[in-house]
C-alpha cells in the first residue's frame, strides 16, 4: 500500500468563513496544485486562516500541522486570486521552507475562469514571479469554468 502524501493548507484570512469546498474538490479529483500527485493517495491533516495581514498564524500554524504529519504546505488559491494577491505569499513560501524544512506549493484548486479574466485585465500577473506562481494552478478554460 503506498503511503499517504499528508498536506497542510493555509488560506488567506479574507476568506476566513471559507468552509474549503474548492480546495477539498480539487485535493480529491486531483486538479490544479493538488494534480502534481498523481495517483498518489493524499490527506488533508490542516486548513487554517494566515490570520490576516502580515500573516502571523504562518509562524505557528505549521507545527500544529506537522505535528499531524503534514508534509507539504499549500498556499491556496484565494491568496493568489484575491485582489490585490497576497503581497506576503513569496515570505510565506520561504519562511516556511526556511523554518520547517516543508515543500510549499503555491495554490490548491484552479484559478477560477472569472478571477483570471479580472486579472489578465488587470495585468496582476504579468511579472515572471506571478507566472511561476500561477503556473500550478491554470489548467484549460474548461476546468477553470467548472471552479466559477
Amino acid at each position: 500500500m503506498a503511503v499517504k502524501k499528508k498536506i497542510g493548507i493555509i488560506i488567506c484570512d479574507r476568506y476566513h468563513r471559507c468552509a474549503g469546498g474548492k480546495c477539498f474538490r480539487s485535493a480529491r479529483d486531483k486538479e490544479g496544485a493538488f494534480s502534481r500527485y498523481g495517483n498518489q493517495e493524499i490527506e488533508i491533516v490542516g486548513f487554517t486562516t494566515c490570520d490576516g495581514c502580515p500573516g502571523g498564524n504562518v509562524e505557528y500554524a505549521v507545527d500544529e500541522m506537522m505535528a499531524n504529519g503534514a508534509e507539504v504546505i499549500h498556499l491556496a488559491t484565494g491568496l493568489i486570486v484575491g485582489y490585490p494577491p497576497c503581497p506576503y505569499i513569496q515570505d510565506f513560501h520561504d519562511f516556511i521552507t526556511t523554518k520547517y524544512g516543508l515543500e510549499v506549493v503555491f495554490g490548491t484548486h484552479p484559478i477560477p475562469e472569472k478571477y483570471k479574466l479580472i486579472h489578465d485585465q488587470l495585468g496582476t500577473w504579468k511579472e515572471p514571479r506571478w507566472q511561476e506562481i500561477i503556473k500550478p494552478t491554470m489548467p484549460d478554460q474548461k476546468t477553470r469554468l467548472a471552479y466559477d
